[in-house]
């Protein structure tokens, strides 16, 4: 029989026992971050991932190949390409293939879109997002809901530079206008109303546990708006290049970021009784937060140089835990999942992460 008639389980050709032996097996002993949405970069940690120390492997994402941009004997990074539809990671040589790992990827369900802060979610597990466009441009369909079917439909039409989003316990969704200062009230079948007026540049918006709502003007005020609908200077803070983005945490503090023209930015945490303080700093262009049960805190952000999602413990240590471009915002769903909002996309990550109610 010729050396290359033999074929391991995984279906490559290798040249007998003693070759294959002395060749090694390549072996992944860590993938860092585990998650990652298409486009995004993983560094895989191992051994025999080179032959002779020249020769290229193959990163496969289920039977689909993934861009290498980094090769060693010891350490690669690799592209994940679009339509990956397996988790299952394997290094593979000419002579053989590594035990497989699993990582997480992100599955696109909707295009064609322009969010610029995070996604909302409705209590059916609708996914809500925005066609925001320029500053004063006029767009056809403002805001889409995408089923959990991943149908998208238009929601609301000829909303000026609609930016943030989020929703009261009675199921009202609330959309801010960057260009008009507005904030306006939807009801479920697309009904709506001028909630609030003079917000400056209103970008993103959060309600607490008592429904009141805060908007972030970027030109360096937050404002409380309590249920009767009056309106309040909560806080200020260093104006932003582009938009605040606003999240609940422990204890009820408001936490926001807001892009400067700094690359090492800053997550400010707001006390209920508007004094602020910087829960950490050093992200480059800090954008969408959300929170999850654990009271860590979620920021599509750069780590290092690293883009993608950063988790935050409560002690403020950070870690990349989601890589991926373009991503500027972010909502867990019921079913332990996350939407991730890039600039053109709604991407849907199974991350099995239990998010933080946004209203209890």
């Amino acid at each position: 029989m010729s050396l290359w008639k033999k074929v391991n389980k995984w279906g490559v050709y290798k040249a007998g026992e003693n070759m294959a032996s002395a060749q090694g097996k390549p072996r992944i002993e860590n993938v860092s971050p585990r998650a990652a949405i298409p486009g995004g970069e993983l560094a895989i940690q191992g051994s025999g991932f080179t032959e002779n120390g020249r020769s290229r492997p193959t990163v496969r994402f289920g039977d689909q190949a993934g861009s290498l941009m980094v090769s060693s004997p010891n350490r690669l990074v690799v592209r994940v390409p679009e339509g990956v539809t397996s988790g299952e990671l394997t290094v593979a040589t000419a002579h053989a293939i590594s035990a497989p790992v699993s990582v997480a990827v992100g599955m696109t369900i909707a295009d064609e879109l322009h969010p610029v802060a995070n996604p909302a979610v409705d209590s059916a597990g609708n996914v809500f997002t925005t066609f925001s466009g320029s500053r004063g441009q006029k767009v056809p369909v403002s805001v889409y809901r995408i089923d959990r079917n991943h149908t998208s439909r238009p929601f609301l039409h000829d909303l000026m530079n609609a930016t943030g989003l989020a929703f009261d316990r009675d199921g009202l969704l609330y959309i801010s206008s960057r260009m008009e200062g507005t904030i306006y009230q939807v009801t479920p079948d697309g009904h709506r109303s001028v909630y609030a007026e003079g917000m400056g540049v209103a970008t993103g918006i959060a309600f607490d546990q008592g429904e009141n709502l805060y908007v972030g003007d970027r030109s360096g005020t937050i404002f409380k708006i309590n249920r009767e609908r009056q309106i309040f200077v909560f806080a200020t803070l260093e104006a932003s290049v582009s938009a605040y983005h606003l999240a609940f945490g422990p204890e009820n503090s408001l936490y926001v970021t807001g892009p400067t023209t700094s690359s090492f930015d800053q997550i400010y945490r707001v006390s209920p009784a508007g004094e602020v303080s910087t829960f950490y700093r050093g992200l480059g262009r800090p954008q969408g937060l959300a929170f999850d049960v654990q009271g860590n805190l979620y920021a599509a952000a750069s780590l290092a140089g690293q883009r993608g999602v950063v988790r935050l413990t409560p002690a403020g240590k950070p870690g990349l835990v989601i890589s991926g471009y373009n991503i500027v915002g972010l909502a867990f769903t019921r079913h332990r999942s996350m939407m991730l909002a890039t600039n053109n996309s709604l991407v849907e990550l199974f991350i099995d992460i239990e998010g933080k109610p946004l209203l209890q």
